[in-house]
């Protein structure tokens, strides 16, 4: 029997052993704690523990599993609220209340909960991975696919159960392989939650996830299989964005991560996720959530391996043929618990005392996302909006410099426009996107052809006014021409009547790309039309006076997602007013 040599926090030591391979799953001590083996040498076998260690002692039996760290997958995921190494936090604290046991062993999924199932296959047929031989409604929104998993070989179906209620450990179909050796298949699998699970293919990322809110769809857009990072200090709104973005956003599937937040902030996750209705379906947003909660009093290992869980539960429902936005929150926290393994291990610190692997284990999470062809022949897809949290604002901090390497879409978050209650507080000028050439095309096609001609010069009156606004911090906005003046007061709607968006308006919260477009559109012809009566002589205040700034400022309040026909009354009024000036 191996034993315990050293406990150091989560770390644990065992001595002169061959029993263990690397990426091996452990149980630790008395209290059967899971664990992983993370590092052999002719002398030691290093583990880190996913539960706490208090108690543990030296002496102490420790075994091997014979299997890597992997996740359980299957009906029953939906709806439900996991920790780091998806064990269910509603059936924990019936065991043991509000606060875990260590070594509480509990089946990530309800063995006895029974679903409709229907099989889809019939004796004879031919199984390969990622072939779909069960269904069975999960959710009212969501149909679980039961595939054949990629670690399988596949064959020829022997037996097939009939259409009924099965639970997730009953056989349902039995297959063949060219060996001859007959493989049982039920509702679940599992998977080893490091290795990415594989696709047929990898597909352009020529798609828009459309939000709702016209910073992110306009502007910094992000494609269906991207990658985005939400940098922000304390306070700047990540958590509230990362909330809009679920709510809105159009993939099937939420996966919320919770990384080492603050315990009453994950609360309030909890119990807002619960309340929220579905605005496509006007059902519940859990029927298509997945929460991981790992808050930061929780063990600190656990918090590296929910990162891990929630991509692994992601690829599985995208390997059906949907899409699925993950939400980590934050990924700051999850790095500063490789930095607190990597000290106990006592390796040599890198920058700011981060361990040197730290970007490899940023790529290889952002990585994992893409637009792909599954196995089984439909198209999924995995986007990954990852907040940061670098300490003091200070984007030059290593998380965030390396997350900027890895995705290709960077919303900077500023205190400046939080503390304004600017929402969302993204910095126009400090952020970019890559997609918006790749998204050219689905722009064009699917809301209007001059949607990117449009979109570049509402950019390019940003970017100019940012340049002006140097000027009036130095000398004031008097000494500027007309045409200059107005260029400031047109960005002040971009930025206050287009830019700044109310998540309580019902109007407001979720804008169209239609919409998106017309508002751009009225903000583009009073800009055109005011610098012709600049020219022909009209003074700033004879034009400003005319209202209409501030009644484009106010126009996301008064003209309906549904009466965007009201955009041609306010085109027409805009010409007759100023043509009057002139």
């Amino acid at each position: 029997m191996n034993t315990i040599y050293s406990v150091n926090g989560p770390v644990v030591k065992v001595r002169n052993t061959r029993d263990f391979s690397m990426l091996e799953t452990v149980y630790a001590g008395k209290k059967r704690l899971i664990g992983e083996v993370i590092g052999i040498t002719e002398e030691f076998t290093t583990v880190q523990v996913y539960e706490g260690t208090s108690g543990l002692m030296p002496g102490e039996p420790i075994e091997p599993a014979g299997t890597p760290m992997s996740a359980l997958l299957g009906p029953g995921i939906l709806s439900n609220i996991f920790d780091g190494i998806e064990r269910p936090l509603k059936r924990l604290e019936q065991i043991s209340g509000a606060f875990i046991n260590d070594g509480s062993d509990v089946s990530p999924l309800d063995t006895e909960r029974e679903f409709d199932v229907t099989v889809t296959v019939r004796p004879g047929d031919t199984l390969e991975a990622g072939q779909i031989y069960a269904t069975c409604p999960e959710t009212p929104l969501i149909t679980h696919k039961c595939m054949l998993s990629p670690l399988s070989k596949g064959g020829e179906v022997i037996t097939a159960a009939a259409n009924g209620r099965y639970k997730i450990n009953d056989t349902v179909v039995t297959i063949r392989n060219k060996d001859g050796e007959t493989e049982e298949l039920t509702l679940c699998q599992r998977w080893p939650i490091r290795t990415p699970r594989p696709a047929a293919e990898r597909l352009p990322i020529n798609r828009p996830l459309i939000t709702g809110q016209r910073i992110v769809d306009t502007i910094l857009p992000v494609a269906k299989g991207g990658t985005a990072a939400i940098p922000g200090g304390f306070g700047t709104g990540k958590t509230m964005t990362q909330h809009q973005l679920a709510k809105w956003c159009d993939a099937d599937i939420i996966v919320y991560i919770g990384c080492g937040e603050r315990g009453n902030e994950m609360t309030q996750v909890l119990e807002e996720f619960s309340q929220l209705i579905d605005p496509k379906t006007d059902r519940p947003l859990t029927d298509r959530t997945v929460l991981i909660a790992n808050t930061s009093n929780m063990p600190v290992a656990a918090r590296e391996a929910s990162i891990y869980t929630g991509i692994t539960l992601a690829e599985y429902y995208r390997d059906m043929g949907y899409h699925i936005a993950i939400m980590a929150d934050s990924t700051s926290r999850w790095a500063e618990a490789l930095r607190e393994i990597s000290g106990r291990l006592e390796e040599m610190p890198a920058e700011e005392g981060f361990p040197a692997y730290l970007p490899s284990r940023l790529s290889e999470f952002y990585e994992r996302a893409g637009y792909v062809r599954t196995l089984g022949g439909s198209e999924g897809s995995v986007t990954i909006i990852g907040a940061v949290s670098p300490q003091g604002s200070d984007f030059s901090e290593p998380v965030t410099q390396n997350t900027k390497r890895f995705v290709r879409c960077f919303w900077a978050l500023d205190k400046s426009l939080a503390y304004a209650r600017h929402y969302p507080a993204i910095n126009w000028n400090q952020s970019y996107s890559e997609y918006v050439e790749d998204l050219a095309d689905y722009y064009k096609e699917n809301v209007r052809d001059d949607f990117m001609e449009v979109r570049q010069e509402i950019s390019n009156i940003l970017v100019e006014e940012n340049t002006l606004m140097e000027i009036v911090k130095l000398m004031g906005t008097d000494v500027l021409p007309d045409d200059q003046k107005l260029l400031i007061e047109t960005a002040r709607i971009v930025r206050v009547g287009f830019l700044q968006q109310n998540a309580y308006h019902k109007d407001d919260t979720y804008v169209p790309l239609e919409k998106q477009y017309l508002m751009m559109k009225a903000i583009l012809t009073l800009y055109s039309e005011a610098k012709q009566a600049v020219s022909r002589g009209v003074g700033m205040n004879t034009i400003m006076a005319t209202g209409l700034f501030e009644k484009l400022v106010k126009m996301k309040y008064d003209i309906p997602n549904d009466r965007l026909e009201m955009f041609d009354d306010y085109e027409k009024e805009i010409k007759s007013v100023m043509s009057a000036l002139a």
